[in-house]
């Protein structure tokens, strides 16, 4: 069932209660008319699930993971062998090699040093950054409830002047219904007569032919 549960108040209050088989009547129709209806667990303002997109790559994983989920071998997506010091003996390995083993070494040197910045900045000055984020987002939700408050408050003022407009107005509300409802009366009495008649007529006009 839709999680809406705000109600409005937009019944006029003149009007007098239902009686219980008026009321069993109306709940019976709702009744009915929710059964034809399967019930949503989600809101119905939310919008459908997004289906998803995966990258050829990762579909391609899913894939064979999907083909043996027993065991599936683990994903090898980062290098560890890259952050690793080059296993070279210095009196068998050429000029080439060497080379190529320091500049590696060069390389994950600087990654290292680097990465090792970033993680000393990140425990100074990451609680700060969480700290602030959090009071944005707080100050925001506050924001949101004075809004919703500031709303429920219009509509109950809406909602108390609707009423005392309703309550100052009854009197000529049902006078005018009840007017209105003799004359729905007179309008039926003056057709049943004017039905009987023309069947008079009629009759009249079959006895004189």
């Amino acid at each position: 069932m839709p999680l809406i549960t705000t109600i409005h108040e937009s019944l006029p209050y003149v009007d007098p209660e239902p009686t219980p088989a008026e009321r069993a009547a109306a709940e019976a129709l709702i009744a009915a008319e929710r059964a034809a209806v399967p019930d949503d667990p989600q809101h119905a303002l939310l919008p459908p699930l997004a289906e998803p997109a995966f990258t050829p790559l990762l579909q391609a994983e899913l894939d064979r993971i999907a083909s043996n989920p027993s065991q599936p071998p683990p994903l090898k997506a980062i290098d560890l062998s890259r952050y690793e010091a080059p296993d070279l003996d210095p009196s068998t390995a050429s000029a080439a090699e060497l080379e190529a083993a320091l500049r590696q070494a060069y390389v994950s040197s600087t990654y290292l040093t680097a990465r090792r910045q970033h993680l000393a900045l990140l425990d100074s000055l990451g609680k700060n950054a969480w700290l602030v984020g959090n009071w944005q987002l707080d100050a925001e939700l506050k924001a949101l409830e004075a809004e919703v408050a500031a709303s429920k408050r219009e509509i109950d003022l809406v909602t108390i002047a609707r009423r005392r407009l309703q309550d100052e107005n009854g009197g000529e509300i049902r006078s005018l219904e009840e007017t209105w409802k003799r004359g729905v009366g007179r309008v039926l009495e003056t057709e049943v007569a004017a039905e009987s008649v023309r069947r008079e007529v009629l009759e009249a006009r079959k006895i004189a032919s």
